[in-house]
């Protein structure tokens, strides 16, 4: 039986799933093997990030959603402060990272730094379990978000650290803003725009 690709809204009871589903999904992620680069603890330490990053950051300040096997978080403008982590939230993403908590610091930083100053909706995360790959889960759900941004009349902005995944994005309107080098011989990221469709 298939797994529905019908995006719904993501609710708290949800974050077993969705970090089972995001350990999955950016288990070879360039960004993430940077930060969680030894094998054998990965998905463990993946399955707590993504589990804080849910219930503590984005199920409150986001736009939360998921089919059956894939998540996306979104941030209007409105909420984009509060998306920000508070330093609990900040303290346990440094007691999951451990030793690279330094270097994730600095790579948010460094993001954020080319963050676009203009009201935008933000795509934080989406991911899509590899097992499902192609049966539009992913793209229902850049849809989804992207209908809310041009039902706003507003452009959307991402960060990618893998290459493959640019020509999909760029399928859906997005161009490539920038290339950054992250500091601490992180990976290449690229930051991409999107404006509203008319």
């Amino acid at each position: 039986m298939p797994i529905s690709n019908v995006p719904l809204a993501a609710t708290l009871d949800d974050a077993p799933l969705i970090s089972r589903t995001l350990v999955r999904a950016f288990d070879d992620d360039p960004m993430m093997c940077w930060f969680f680069p030894d094998d054998a603890t990965r998905e463990a330490s993946l399955g707590r990030y993504f589990t804080t990053l849910f219930t503590r950051q984005y199920a409150h300040a986001g736009v939360c959603e998921r089919t059956g096997a894939a998540v996306s978080f979104w941030v209007p403008p409105e909420t984009q402060a509060q998306a920000v982590p508070d330093a609990e939230t900040i303290q346990e993403l440094q007691n999951i990272l451990g030793d690279r908590a330094g270097l994730f610091g600095e790579a948010v930083e460094a993001a954020a730094a080319h963050t676009p100053a203009e009201p935008h909706w933000s795509l934080a995360l989406l991911g899509a379990d590899p097992a499902v790959q192609g049966q539009g889960h992913g793209a229902a759900l850049l849809r989804s978000g992207l209908a809310k941004a041009d039902a706003a009349g507003l452009p959307a902005y991402l960060e990618s650290s893998k290459p493959a995944n640019l020509p999909v994005y760029e399928h859906f309107g997005f161009t490539v803003r920038e290339e950054l080098a992250l500091p601490g011989g992180g990976p290449t990221l690229w930051t991409m725009w999107r404006e509203p469709a008319v």
